[in-house]
């Protein structure tokens, strides 16, 4: 069934063309220029520039209202683009089909919702839906079982998607999102509905996919897990980068402070030297 969908989807196939090509650490495979996006009258994104490179986890962070999640769906060509360009693997990212885009990123939203009740399987499988057609449709039970063993999904794999609690629903939308087997993943809050130990499993995957060579791109609220497993941070405020850069250089008490409009104090965890973000409290 899933291979029915995915003709539909995007068409008959396109055997060993349409592979995307392999990157080495550091190649660039999304970037974004200048970028301004307008939504309901309101300029969300002002002259934001950003890129992802292979190899490594970029983290989006700012209050609520920065621009976070419009900048990553502008990445995906998922919003439209007032000014700016946003280039993946290379292209302008409206000049891809649709069909070559899926091959290149995958995209895990906020929110997961299906209007029908499939099986958790079959709604991981969905991930494989641009490869349909290609050499590597024969990778699709292996990846699929991958994937769902990755996000420990497995257990419930015959579930209705619709009976499961919201971190298990998200679970399983990044088990679909990995079985896509994109180079690029970008990621909206994926850790928001899950417990601590699923939090942590969530940034190890990312860490695992950048170790493969992906580039990932992550919105988290959560600094301690963006300082933790991000190679940068982008922390954005009222729809401008305000810094980019390793965690221990951007996070500072001043900075997170002027943007979170809240005061904080930044300290080195005693084992690992990572940056620890707490509030000032009284």
């Amino acid at each position: 069934m899933i291979g029915r969908i995915a003709r539909r989807l995007f068409g008959p196939g396109g055997g060993r063309d349409t592979l995307p090509a392999s990157f080495a650490p550091g190649d660039v495979l999304a970037d974004a220029s200048e970028l301004v996006v307008r939504l309901g009258g309101r300029e969300v994104l002002s002259g934001v520039s950003l890129t992802a490179r292979a190899g490594e986890v970029l983290a989006l962070v700012g209050p609520n209202g920065a621009g976070k999640s419009t900048l990553l769906a502008a990445l995906a060509a998922d919003v439209p683009v007032e000014a700016g360009v946003v280039r993946v693997c290379g292209r302008p990212v409206t000049a891809w089909p649709a069909r070559e885009l899926a091959l290149r990123r995958a995209v895990l939203p906020q929110a997961a919702a299906l209007s029908f009740p499939f099986a958790v399987e079959d709604v991981v499988r969905m991930g494989r839906a641009p490869w349909a057609g290609t050499v590597r449709e024969e990778d699709d039970d292996r990846v699929v079982r991958e994937s769902m063993a990755a996000t420990e999904v497995g257990a419930f794999a015959a579930r209705s998607f619709s009976a499961l609690s919201g971190g298990e629903r998200a679970r399983v939308a990044l088990a679909r999102v990995l079985a896509q087997r994109a180079p690029l993943l970008l990621l909206d809050e994926p850790t928001a509905a899950l417990d601590l130990r699923h939090q942590e499993l969530v940034l190890r995957i990312c860490r695992e996919r950048a170790a493969a060579g992906d580039a990932v791109v992550v919105v988290l609220h959560d600094l301690g897990l963006a300082a933790a497993y991000a190679d940068r941070v982008a922390v954005l405020c009222d729809g401008r980068v305000a810094a980019e850069g390793p965690p221990a250089g951007v996070f500072t008490g001043d900075l997170l402070t002027e943007v979170y409009r809240q005061p904080v104090e930044v300290f080195p965890h005693p084992r690992t030297g990572a940056p620890l973000v707490a509030p000032v409290r009284s």
